[in-house]
């Protein structure tokens, strides 16, 4: 497990990526993290099993506190896509969220991205200040724009998902 401090100088949530047995907790942490969509817990284990490289598991006595879920995009090996970030109530206010970001883009697995992908919700002020925020420390560029539309995608049942993108264009400078 690896130890962190945040951005106030504390000691963060030890972090490492999740194995199957993770599955169960972090369905029940996503669902304690309103307005984050519930995925099944099924869907949580196959993130831990399948996704686990591009994934992180936050823990605090023993307890999941964060959880960060993603992918490398099969159609485009130089795009990691954040499905989910959730954080407790007691871990929120440490910058977790960016570490926990930061720790994924700091592994082998993630050495060709170029730029990170996710979606947001237009009233989800949480995600667009962690992104926003993790656009800055990457000296990076945030875009974007309407992805999956409340009318089109979501029958008026869900707002519409807007694509954001941040490119790390030092981090392309830094490679070459």
């Amino acid at each position: 497990m690896q130890h962190t401090r945040g951005m106030t100088g504390t000691a963060l949530p030890a972090l490492r990526k999740p194995d199957a047995k993770d599955g169960a907790d972090i369905w029940e942490l996503v669902r304690s993290c309103q307005p984050l969509d519930e995925n099944s817990m099924y869907c949580n284990l196959i993130q831990c099993d399948h996704f686990r490289d591009t994934c992180v598991v936050a823990e605090l006595d023993g307890e999941t506190v964060g959880w960060v879920s993603g992918y490398i995009l099969p159609h485009d090996p130089d795009t990691l896509f954040i499905w989910q970030v959730a954080v407790a109530e007691q871990a929120r206010g440490m910058g977790l969220g960016a570490v926990m970001l930061q720790n994924i883009l700091a592994r082998d697995v993630c050495e060709d991205v170029e730029r990170v992908q996710t979606t947001i919700t237009g009233d989800n002020a949480a995600s667009w200040a962690l992104f926003r925020k993790f656009a800055g420390i990457k000296d990076a560029e945030l875009t974007s724009q309407p992805y999956f539309t409340q009318a089109l995608h979501f029958r008026d049942l869900h707002k519409t998902e807007n694509m954001v993108t941040i490119s790390l264009k030092n981090r392309m400078r830094a490679a070459a």
